[in-house]
Order: structure tokens, then C-alpha cells, then sequence
């Protein structure tokens, strides 16, 4: 059997009310990540991340 695992994102219920407060745009983009969103502290580290790529396009 050729069974593929496919990664999915995970938003901890505790933040997502401030995850859902996102725009669409910007949570597509974090769940494209794969990460997985326990705390606020790591929702704010990958839209860091987001942010410094986003700075260093041309």
C-alpha cells in the first residue's frame, strides 16, 4: 500500500481566536507552514519569520 502522509498544521484552541483574528491571507500562509501553533509565542515567531522573508524579497 502506498499510503502518503501528508504534514498538517496545528492551532492550539487556546490561541485561536487570536489566530482566526488574522487575515485570511496571512493564515493560509502560516497553515502552509506546517507548524505547529501551541502558544502565542509561537504564533508571533513564525510571523516574524513571515515578516524578515517578506523584507528580504526583492
Amino acid at each position: 500500500m502506498n499510503a502518503e502522509v501528508k504534514k498538517m498544521s496545528y492551532v492550539n484552541p487556546a490561541i485561536h481566536s487570536q489566530f482566526e483574528s488574522l487575515p485570511i491571507d496571512l493564515k493560509n500562509e502560516i497553515l502552509s507552514r506546517n507548524v505547529k501553533l501551541e502558544n502565542l509565542n509561537d504564533l508571533i515567531a513564525v510571523l516574524e519569520s513571515i515578516v524578515s522573508e517578506s523584507e528580504s524579497s526583492p
